[in-house]
């Protein structure tokens, strides 16, 4: 099992990320990655369960949403995005629809929607929380 991310050290790798869009630049690979783990984290503490697996290659993925249990092969229900839109949706600066219909997100099987479960934290942006 993989180690927890303390919320110190996730909003710490989310300020690192701010930090490095407010300066034009690329944040470092450690911090983007620490960042996109955590709020995967944060989306399977708020919808426990095996049913949907959300992707963010090459950082990390997490099966989340209560319902029929997936144990081997391909998941039936995925949904798959770059680190960005992840960050984006689950911070609440964008939104599940418009990432979607953008093809920014790829999302397969009948129970691959997340528009309910992001923004995280309770329909707030994460960026106040990252402070």
């Amino acid at each position: 099992m993989a180690r927890k991310i303390t919320t110190d050290e996730g909003r710490a790798a989310l300020r690192a990320v701010d930090a490095a869009a407010e300066a034009s630049a690329a944040p470092t690979r450690a911090d983007l990655g620490t960042a996109v783990r955590y709020l995967l984290q944060l989306l399977a503490e708020r919808a426990p369960g095996n049913t949907l697996e959300v992707r963010v290659p090459p950082f990390g993925a997490v099966q989340c949403v209560p319902g029929p249990r997936h144990t081997r092969g391909t998941p039936p229900n995925v949904v798959e995005m770059d680190a960005a839109t992840w960050l984006a949706l689950a911070r609440g600066t964008e939104a599940w629809p418009e990432v979607l219909a953008a093809g920014r997100v790829h999302a397969s099987g009948t129970r691959a929607d997340l528009s309910g479960l992001v923004p995280l934290r309770g329909g707030g942006a994460l960026r106040d929380a990252a402070q």
